[in-house]
């Protein structure tokens, strides 16, 4: 679903600067994990909107390549044996209403296309989830895991030594485990940042609150030419689970026209105010959903990584993709998936106004029917370490 960019319903409030230096580029492939989830949508978010009642999603990798030929992963998905995960998280996942496929491993897609795992740097995981964390015991034990701060302190030692753990120690055994260790001083927007290659072409950035050590990345992926500003991908991990966590905002408003993939109550072209009026609030700048109280390790400090990336979402220089959204793989995306293609040229290819408002096509049986979003919400899932 694409948009009229340029006329929002309401006016937008200009988001502060970023302040991301000049640097260097990097070169960033989103790889499809072949992970399929699908799990009821009232543990993770709400107020509900009817006929949108489960989140049914894929999980992303990004292979990130330096000009000095150095290689980092961002996330893994999910490990295809998934009777191997943590006998915990095993347990977890037979939850009614539950459902998960992966067809393989990451390693295993690299390895198909000429990409040897014993090339890779590190593996970044974004937080400790299992749908993000895959299998490390695919690559060799050169390969660094680098987490986000917390980590050690909060979720070691892990199976089989603490036996409810939902990590495995096998996927640090063996390898270099690096814990991230941010300076306020060093910040880009509102996330304390570490220039990964202190070239200016790849960050790490401390996203707390989703779970413990939980990290974004951010890529710039071209040199600004002719007047035109650098451009750069936002790595979102679990920032968000859904376009509606953190879509309309006060700098992103709801679009006056959407141009859904198909006919919404028999139009190819719908007024923007058709979404206003679904919204609980009858709002163009309010995000539709809430994170479900129980979810998050730290609900505040959750909230405030998703109004940081906001933000960055609001730049039309960066692109912003998490790790569980639909639209990249949306036939009519453009998105050029491993090993057929980079990001690089997301902006030239206008990636970003395809994808940005696609979520809003979870809602079309609430629209059909002209109902409203509840006002309630259930208090979600409870996921802690053991």
């Amino acid at each position: 679903m694409s948009s009229s960019e340029d006329e929002p319903l309401v006016a937008a409030v200009q988001a502060p600067p970023l302040n991301i230096p000049s640097g260097a580029t990097v070169s960033v492939k989103i790889i499809d994990t072949t992970t399929t989830i699908k799990v009821p949508l009232s543990l993770q978010m709400g107020p509900k909107i009817m006929g949108h009642d489960d989140l049914f999603c894929p999980a992303y990798s990004f292979l990130i390549e330096h000009p000095s030929g150095r290689k980092l992963l961002y996330d893994l998905g999910t490990r295809k044996d998934l009777e191997n995960l943590s006998p915990s998280i095993v347990g977890m996942m037979s939850a009614p209403g539950w459902h998960f496929t992966v067809e393989k491993d990451v390693a295993e897609i690299l390895e198909a296309n000429a990409t040897s795992t014993g090339s890779i740097e590190a593996v970044i995981w974004s937080h400790w989830h299992f749908d993000h964390i895959g299998n490390m015991e695919t690559f060799p034990s050169s390969v660094n895991l680098i987490v986000g701060p917390g980590f050690k302190s909060g979720l070691l030692p892990g199976y089989p030594t603490n036996k409810d753990s939902h990590l495995l120690e096998s996927d640090w055994a063996g390898r270099e485990l690096v814990e991230l260790e941010f300076d306020a001083r060093s910040k880009l927007g509102q996330f304390k940042a570490i220039d990964y290659f202190d070239d200016g072409s790849f960050y790490l950035l401390d996203a707390p609150g989703h779970a413990i050590g939980h990290v974004c990345g951010l890529a710039r992926v071209s040199k600004g030419t002719g007047g035109e500003e650098d451009t750069f991908v936002f790595m979102g991990g679990d920032t968000c689970h859904h376009g509606g966590q953190w879509r309309p905002n006060q700098y992103l408003p709801l679009p006056k026209q959407v141009f859904p993939t198909k006919p919404i109550l028999g139009r190819s072209v719908c007024p923007g105010s058709v979404f206003q009026k679904l919204h609980r609030h009858n709002s163009a700048v309010e995000e539709y959903y809430r994170m479900a109280p129980n979810f998050p390790q730290d609900y505040q400090e959750a909230e405030k990584t998703i109004h940081h990336m906001q933000e960055f979402d609001a730049a039309k220089n960066i692109l912003v993709i998490i790790a569980h959204d639909c639209a990249p793989l949306e036939p009519n995306s453009g998105f050029k998936f491993f090993p057929n293609g980079t990001l690089n040229d997301w902006k030239r290819d206008k990636l970003d106004r395809r994808i940005r408002w696609t979520f809003l096509e979870d809602f079309l049986p609430a629209i059909e029917q002209g109902a409203q979003q509840e006002t309630t919400m259930e208090a979600g899932l409870t996921f802690r370490p053991r």
